[in-house]
């Protein structure tokens, strides 16, 4: 997380839309709802379809919370959660979790045992891993900033031990492969929906969101697609029709598959880390903004977790 302060005049919620054909994405009477607030950095929503819940990480209280969408209840999910961050569901519906604390990526099954599935690389342990994303042939796609080991806030102060931040893939067999080493903060990830394109974010240098061609599971030709601002962007997710939804210091920022801008769901809140589409119609977002957890039903589908 990147301490920052924004003015109080530019906190805004609402929905701002920038090409008229982005009005389709939202129903006619859409509303930004707050559901929870209570965190302290809010992050990894995941919508757990067999349980009806959205599931999401409170990385520096080491928890995670959970909110029931049949009934409107909210609680705690896990605690300690070893400084969960990401979430995102295999091809089983079981929650896969990128975690600070062990520094690891961890399977949980519908019994709630929880087993780390990869947590070194040649060896050596990762730095936090951040985000991921599962694609449909079952490898686990993420990143590993060292974000979770910076501090003593969100996981363990430590030194890394690999040196460098990277994008991994983990196939079917488990074996961890290195697809780069080249984002300075990669963070949030996501797939098109023909699994053709990978996008990264970086939340250091560049505040890119940068896409990839995908072949055989490796990734090539490195593209800037957008450059969110004001801030730069963190945790990613992509609609049925290949628009990106990425977060920014204002809110969720809406983009063409070609890369425009074409609206904002503005959220009053210092900075919004993540989001995550669920529901029975896998039309409701849900975003995570600094302390609290907020939603609005959209007019299309997400893609994926």
């Amino acid at each position: 997380m990147v301490k920052i302060v924004r003015d109080k005049k530019d906190l805004k919620t609402g929905i701002e839309i920038i090409q008229d054909k982005s009005k389709e994405l939202f129903k006619k009477n859409s509303e930004i709802k707050k559901i929870f607030e209570g965190c302290l950095w809010a992050e990894g929503p995941v919508f757990l379809k067999d349980e009806n819940l959205i599931v999401w990480s409170d990385i520096p209280f080491n928890r995670m919370l959970y909110f029931d969408i049949s009934n409107g209840k909210t609680g705690v999910f896990r605690n300690p959660s070893y400084f969960s961050n990401g979430n995102s569901v295999d091809l089983n519906g079981n929650q896969i979790t990128a975690e600070h604390g062990r520094r690891a990526i961890s399977h949980t099954n519908k019994n709630g045992e929880i087993k780390i599935i990869v947590d070194k690389f040649e060896g050596k342990r990762l730095n936090s891993p951040n985000d991921l994303v599962c694609k449909s042939d079952g490898t686990i796609w993420f990143t590993d900033p060292q974000y979770g080991i910076k501090t003593n806030y969100e996981g363990y102060q430590s030194e890394s031990e690999i040196g460098f931040n990277g994008v991994y893939m983990i196939d079917n067999n488990k074996n961890l492969n290195l697809l780069t080493k080249e984002i300075d903060g990669p963070n949030g990830i996501a797939f098109s929906p023909d699994e053709k394109t990978l996008y990264v974010t970086d939340t250091e240098t560049t505040g890119n969101i940068f896409s990839y061609k995908v072949s055989e599971n490796k990734i090539f030709d490195k593209q800037v697609f957008a450059t969110p601002r004001p801030g730069k962007p963190d945790g990613i997710k992509v609609d049925e029709y290949g628009n990106v939804f990425s977060s920014a210091w204002d809110g969720v920022q809406i983009f063409t598959p070609e890369g425009d801008l074409m609206a904002k769901i503005q959220i009053a809140e210092q900075r919004t880390a993540n989001l995550c589409f669920g529901g029975n119609e896998f039309n409701k977002l849900f975003i995570t903004s600094d302390k609290s957890l907020y939603t609005i039903e959209m007019n299309v589908k997400g893609n994926q977790n």
